[in-house]
């Protein structure tokens, strides 16, 4: 069976079997390494407001947000695009 992927759409390489993780949208189970992860500061104040704060030289507390998403969430919301067969078997990494 032809390979569609050099890398098998992995990151493990010859580690044996990765965790599995939940999908944040789907609840999906995926292979952590299969997984596109997405990582944002979010804060429990408005934007507005906290611009004001800093302005008069307020520090608020943000929270980092994990989530990981499989591969058909994340071609969905668009933080992987579909690539052509080409550029799929190229060796170049493609980052976002």
């Amino acid at each position: 069976m032809p390979k569609k992927r050099i890398s098998r759409g992995r990151s493990k390489g010859d580690k044996g079997r990765e965790s599995m993780v939940q999908c944040s949208y789907c609840n999906a189970l995926v292979p952590r390494d299969k997984a596109k992860k997405i990582t944002r500061w979010t804060s429990i104040v408005d934007p507005r407001l906290m611009k004001e704060l800093e302005q008069q030289g307020v520090r608020i507390s943000r929270e980092r947000t994990t989530k990981y998403l499989c591969i058909s969430c994340a071609v969905h919301r668009g933080v992987v695009k579909v690539r052509g067969k080409e550029e799929r078997m190229s060796k170049a990494t493609h980052r976002r």
